[in-house]
């Protein structure tokens, strides 16, 4: 093809087809505009319901100004958390029931330890189902002064048989307050969510973190959320919405088909390791404003249900981004 003729045709083809430009990394703080991210999302929901908690989980590394454990802490961040969670701090971290490498816990609650003695409520997900690993992990977590979950599956799909650490009847009303908690936000191994209601209103947890969704199209009423704050022996408790920020998810309300063919702006590749979980630059208005700051966000509809509170996942994303190539 003639030189000339081929750039003419380059030209139409791009008048013709929409060509998306490479995405540039320049000059973005991860972590920073991770914690902005956070910090806003605490301020909405706090506007929306005076006394909204927040829980943060993994990515301690943000509670510090410089993501080292033995820097100050990150005061504006700090302010917007009542809680941190971190997944397998003692066991499960690697492989479910085997203790976490012990560099990897000293290094954890370096940070922990430090967001712990501002007052604040640390929250441990343990994976383990033997009995001997759930009573060590159990130790270690009041030894810390954390409150501890000891999950029997990574798929947080089940309700285990045996009952909360420091079971009580007291009325929980705020995270500082609660000794245990249920972190469950599979439900397939529930029929019905009228079983899956009858099952959590059964137990006596302090705090329960659940979905906000029981199937992709079926929401928790705010009759629903109100009846579960009252614990089976009559203590009243916590109910708390986990929120993916890190991630976009394409069995969400918010999913568009046609974004795997045309993704917007903010949309990043499919994590390989969760199908249907995509990477997403948080950063990005398109997808804070999925997110929160109007009557459509993914926050509004957890407070219009009633929650106390959101439970913020993929907070680490950050990490995938500082270990991408920019191209």
């Amino acid at each position: 093809m003639h030189k000339l003729y081929f750039l003419f045709f380059l030209l139409t083809l791009s008048s013709c087809h929409k060509i998306k430009r490479a995405y540039t990394y320049d000059d973005i703080d991860f972590k920073a505009e991770m914690r902005k991210f956070v910090i806003h999302i605490s301020d909405y929901g706090k506007i929306q319901k005076p006394g909204f908690i927040i829980i943060a989980q993994n990515g301690v590394e943000l509670l510090t100004t410089t993501g080292q454990p033995n820097a100050p802490l990150q005061r504006d961040y700090l302010n917007a958390l009542e809680g941190q969670s971190q997944e397998g701090l003692f066991f499960g971290y690697n492989t479910i029931n085997e203790p976490t490498p012990v560099e990897k816990t000293q290094y954890l609650k370096k940070f922990l330890t430090k967001f712990r003695l501002q007052d604040k409520s640390v929250l441990v997900t343990d994976y383990c189902f033997e009995p001997d690993v759930i009573q060590a992990s159990r130790d270690s977590v009041k030894t810390n002064n954390f409150i501890g979950f000891q999950a029997p599956d990574v798929a947080l799909n089940i309700i285990p048989a045996v009952r909360p650490y420091h079971e009580n009847n007291a009325d929980i009303l705020n995270l500082n307050q609660a000794q245990n908690y249920l972190y469950l936000i599979n439900y397939e191994g529930f029929s019905s969510k009228s079983i899956l209601m009858e099952k959590l209103s059964a137990t006596n947890y302090d705090v329960l973190i659940l979905d906000l969704f029981f199937d992709q199209n079926t929401p928790f009423t705010s009759n629903e959320i109100q009846r579960l704050k009252t614990k089976a022996n009559g203590g009243q408790r916590l109910v708390i919405s986990y929120l993916s920020i890190g991630e976009a998810e394409d069995y969400r309300y918010y999913w568009q088909p046609h974004w795997v063919a045309d993704p917007p702006i903010w949309l990043d590749e499919e994590n390989p390791e969760w199908d249907g979980n995509y990477k997403v630059r948080y950063w990005e208005p398109g997808w804070q404003k999925i997110i929160y700051g109007n009557n459509q966000s993914y926050l509004k509809k957890i407070i219009s249900a009633g929650f106390d509170g959101a439970f913020l996942d993929l907070i680490d994303a950050y990490e995938f981004f500082e270990n991408k190539t920019n191209y």
